[in-house]
């Protein structure tokens, strides 16, 4: 997927970007959690659990779920044309996929056109991200911030009793409008390293600027310094 440093991640063949909608409110979606977990450390993946809020009406308030990832979920059931929402949903390469329950193999990856050169460059706090220029279509995309290991011990709602445990979480989203592919674009997020207990990395997703579809991805992870105490 790409080549990586301590501070640089270059992308190479696009990697499939998988997206889990899920909420610790919803029974249905341990299952879920537990076959995203799985695919850590599979290579030419991307995945990411996106925790949508509309379930914390159910009496359990899922401390990573957030307005944002519930507009996601939205916006893309409207330019998928009537695409449905529902937990849990998994959503590969812009497509509704609901072959996940046993554990199958993932489908086929998303014939493309050649994705633009995609990287990541650390300074510090500091992450910058160098998009290539490709044909003449609108490109968007989006910064996630991630984190593996978390656990939730749940006191109400369906999940009552259940300690679940998530990784992949997306514990910041944040969209970029589009711009023309002509040229070559940079943009730059502020992000600390977090805690050695919840790894942390960063990742960015070209899109396409109207449809929403990932053209291209890289992650690069942010080691936590160990803090003596």
């Amino acid at each position: 997927m790409f080549a990586s440093g301590k501070d640089r991640a270059v992308a190479g063949a696009p990697p499939m970007v998988v997206e889990l909608y899920t909420s610790e409110g919803c029974s249905s979606c341990p299952p879920a959690d537990r076959w995203a977990s799985s695919l850590k450390g599979q290579p030419g993946l991307v995945v990411l659990a996106f925790h949508v809020n509309y379930w914390d009406r159910l009496g359990w308030i899922d401390r990573f779920a957030s307005h944002e990832a519930t507009q996601r979920q939205h916006a893309w059931a409207q330019a998928s044309g009537g695409g449905v929402v529902y937990t849990p949903q998994v959503i590969v390469d812009g497509r509704d996929w609901r072959g996940w329950r046993g554990r199958p193999a993932l489908p086929a990856p998303r014939a493309a056109a050649s994705p633009p050169a995609l990287e990541l460059l650390r300074v510090g706090d500091l992450v910058t991200a160098r998009i290539g220029a490709m044909g003449t279509a609108p490109l968007a995309g989006y910064w996630a911030v991630l984190e593996d290991q978390h656990h939730s011990r749940v006191r109400a709602g369906e999940n009552a009793g259940e300690t679940l445990r998530h990784d992949h979480v997306v514990r910041l989203l944040q969209p970029l409008p589009a711009w023309p592919a002509t040229a070559s674009f940079t943009t730059q997020l502020r992000v600390d390293s977090g805690v050695p207990a919840h790894p942390r990395r960063v990742a960015f997703v070209v899109t396409d600027g109207v449809l929403g579809r990932p053209l291209h991805a890289v992650e690069l992870p942010l080691a936590a310094a160990c803090r003596g105490g």
